[in-house]
């Protein structure tokens, strides 16, 4: 019997396996009868990775199930509707076995083969709202979830400590606690920071004898790092609240200044956290964009302030002294605050208003084109107005001196592009890394797109890459939608390599199938797929 694998994929998708891991921390649900083989379920404990691997037969490969996570970009992944999707990067968590033997025949290239589609259709979805997406179809045991406990539970366990005397350092030093938590969150969502983390990871793992589970779980955490991001966020209101309670209580040491000061910035990092929680982050973007920013921007000032005057206030005269410079530098705090400071400006620092090129195929999707190339599995930020809003997306380069951005119109912004698109827009220069760039980290990859979602991928055929990557990509009426200069990046491969179906042509597919199908033909060692929710639930219905 196979074990599930755990495995990655972007945007709600789908992972199989060709080589699958043997662990010792499988706990598998009971079957009804000995011949439930493949219908069993595979359960991971936080801890769990593969410790071996081997080839299996092809009826044995696996179905994982994705979970959402919090990233968002304005791809149109559906074949037929105009719902804005989501695009989270993720690790998968939760193994699902096969329930019945593979029927699929080879996937058809419909660019260049006139046969009928062997696979039967895809069952029809049923249309939820997005609010029900984003309650219903969060997993309970993600990476994300699990890095967020963990890191809640820690500070927990230090205020706890701290409460009871056994702790006196972060009972003195509470507001430490706070600010040290602020610079984590901080450095988890510093793209320049990251964008080195990414690339030294690939450095060093992308070799073929580097073991996979490795790999997958570097990937796991690096697409993860959100969770520990809100989690400091939640502990660092934890420790200001603790640190707020203690000087209430210690006012006669305490100045007014300072109380009211910390009072403001637990206000602001409340207003912040609330509307980056889900539900407003998901239906409102742009309001959580907005007031995460601005408050975020306003609470760090009221921290430089609050660090100020607790360096130069002497709770013997109760007065403030000029004197402060000397004690302000020894102070911990500060240099968090430094830190805090540099990674929230170094983005802003490259933001630029350059020239585009914006032509629109259909009214469907827009191509933005920009002068540079880019390396594979780059994605970039636009704006129209940078203090409002920033959108991201894939990013197509050839390598050589222009680079370019499919835009699914399915905003408001997206729209305009089609219908008055702008000649200049502004960018952050600083690229971000994702999950596509780390398709540098394996040997054999089947890349796996709908609609627009085929953007992340592209670059990945037009220039050469450490990984050899195969294809697959269903979508509706490629030229008419995507225009020629799409269909001529796809066309000139070999039909193993890069699989189309035009959903115009040949009607809905069952991708789950085509796709299990392709990486068993490919032998990929990990499948990556960019759909909307309702798309990758097709895949592993």
């Amino acid at each position: 019997m196979a074990e599930s694998p755990i495995r990655f994929t972007s945007c709600r998708g789908v992972a199989f396996e060709v080589k699958p891991h043997a662990d010792p921390f499988a706990i598998t649900k009971p079957m009804s009868s000995p011949e439930a083989g493949l219908g069993s379920r595979r359960f991971w404990l936080p801890w769990s990775r593969g410790s071996s691997s081997r080839v299996a037969p092809s009826s044995l490969i696996q179905r994982s199930v994705s979970r959402a996570s919090s990233h968002f970009c304005d791809l149109d992944l559906d074949l037929d509707e105009d719902d804005e999707p989501l695009f989270p990067l993720e690790m998968l968590e939760e193994g699902k076995a096969e329930d019945e033997k593979l029927k699929q025949g080879p996937p058809a290239n419909s660019s260049s083969s006139q046969r009928k589609q062997p696979s039967k259709p895809a069952p029809a979805r049923k249309q939820g709202s997005r609010l029900s997406v984003i309650l219903l179809d969060q997993g309970l045991f993600t990476v994300y979830k699990r890095l967020f406990v963990i890191c809640l539970i820690l500070n927990i366990v230090g205020l706890v400590l701290a409460a009871t005397g056994h702790f006196p350092y972060a009972r003195n030093r509470a507001t430490l606690f706070s600010i040290a938590n602020i610079f984590a969150l901080t450095l988890c969502r510093s793209e320049a920071i990251l964008r080195v983390i990414f690339w030294f990871a690939v450095e060093t793992l992308g070799h073929s004898w580097v073991p996979l589970f490795i790999k997958t779980a570097t990937t796991s955490l690096l697409q993860s790092l959100g969770g520990i991001h809100s989690g400091c966020g939640v502990s660092s209101i934890a420790w200001l609240i603790y640190a707020l309670v203690l000087a209430l209580k210690d006012r006669e040491n305490s100045s007014p200044e300072i109380i009211a000061v910390a009072s403001a910035s637990l206000g602001l990092i409340c207003l912040s956290s609330l509307a980056a929680f889900p539900l407003v982050r998901h239906l409102h973007h742009n309001v959580f964009e907005r007031v995460h920013r601005f408050a975020g921007w306003s609470a760090l000032a009221l921290v430089w302030a609050f660090v100020i005057f607790t360096a130069s206030y002497d709770p013997k005269t109760k007065s403030y002294s000029d004197q402060f410079w000397s004690r302000l530098v020894k102070r911990q705090e500060f240099w968090f605050t430094v830190g805090i400071t540099i990674l929230i400006i170094i983005p802003w620092l490259t933001v630029r208003r350059v020239p585009v090129k914006v032509t629109s195929p259909s009214g469907h999707a827009s191509m933005i084109k920009f002068q540079g190339s880019i390396k594979a599995g780059i994605l970039g930020r636009i704006s129209p107005s940078p203090l409002s809003e920033w959108h991201a997306f894939g990013i197509i380069s050839d390598g050589k001196s222009e680079h370019m951005m499919l835009a699914g119109a399915v905003g408001d912004f997206t729209k305009s592009l089609v219908h008055n698109p702008p000649s200049h827009l502004w960018v952050r220069q600083v690229h971000f890394a994702g999950l596509p760039y780390l398709v540098n980290m394996y040997d054999r990859v089947l890349l796996v797109a709908t609609g627009s979602g085929i953007c992340v991928f592209l670059s990945f055929l037009l220039q050469p890459c450490q990984a050899s990557v195969c294809l697959l990509w269903v979508t509706k009426g490629v030229e008419q939608n995507f225009g020629s200069e799409i269909k001529q990046m796809v066309n000139g491969h070999p039909k193993d390599k890069v699989i189309v179906h035009d959903t115009a042509v040949y009607g809905r597919p069952n991708v789950s199938e085509m796709s299990v199908d392709a990486a068993k033909k490919w032998g990929a060692e990990v499948v990556i797929v960019t759909s909307n929710p309702e798309g990758s639930r097709d895949m592993i219905a």
